[in-house]
């Protein structure tokens, strides 16, 4: 009797697992939160790939030391052109799934949309006004570092809402260091939100602002984001923002 023995199937593509995430349960979430988690878009395999590139300082067009700026404390590198093929995949395979969130937003807000159906039409326009450098991340954090809340704007042209990727096991690799988000609620006290990235997984969260109900209809609340202290270990991420900067 011959046993025959079928190949495993494959793994399923990074544009497959982005498009197949429950978007319309991350768009309630942000609509709701800011903020929303993705199931798992990389292997640990993948992971390790994209967080050994930060001692290839090739891929990168500049190193910023958090401590010397006051930014917190830890690093982060800006990746050059051509971007990482992995990293040039992801940043093109949640553009199409924000748009229509980034969109609905400006419209509650009374806001122009100037968001074209495409990434790379809307790089183009990123370009033509000036704003040419790549702006996707990849940080590390060690012991003792920390992220002081802020927001990624880069530019007159901004999209709404970005994607960070956790590139280290939570409790195992590190511990300590949870996402923050803060959000200004409107004549209201600020909402925090902590998150704990875990590997391989994705946060999509507010860049700058979002729409919130209020008694007068919808409402601007600012929002900036952040990393609490680490406590030991090594974190590392990816930051993946849809627009580019001057």
């Amino acid at each position: 009797m011959t046993t025959t023995t079928r190949p495993a199937p494959a793994a399923p593509a990074v544009p497959e697992l982005v498009a197949g995430a429950d978007w319309a349960a991350l768009t309630e979430e942000l609509n709701e939160h800011g903020c929303a988690p993705t199931p798992r878009l990389l292997t640990p395999a993948q992971c390790r790939e994209v967080a050994a590139l930060y001692e290839e300082p090739e891929h990168f067009r500049s190193t910023i030391d958090m401590a010397r700026y006051r930014f917190g404390s830890g690093q982060y590198r800006y990746f050059d052109h051509p971007l990482p093929e992995l990293v040039s995949t992801l940043r093109e395979a949640f553009y199409p799934k924000l748009l229509p969130v980034a969109r609905d937003w400006a419209a509650k807000l009374g806001r122009p949309a100037p968001w074209p159906d495409t990434l790379e039409e809307w790089l183009d326009m990123c370009h033509e006004a000036g704003q040419g450098k790549p702006t996707p991340i990849l940080l590390r954090y060690g012991a003792g570092d920390w992220n002081a809340l802020h927001r990624d704007l880069y530019g007159d042209l901004v999209f709404p809402l970005q994607v960070v990727i956790g590139l280290d096991e939570a409790g195992s690799d590190y511990t300590g260091g949870e996402f923050l988000l803060v959000e200004q609620r409107p004549r209201a006290q600020s909402r925090g939100t902590s998150t704990v990235l875990q590997q391989g997984h994705g946060l999509v969260f507010t860049t700058r602002d979002r729409p919130v109900r209020s008694v007068r209809g919808w409402s601007t609340a600012p929002v900036r984001h952040g990393v609490s202290t680490v406590r030991s270990g090594t974190r590392r991420t990816l930051g993946l923002v849809f627009h580019d900067a001057a």
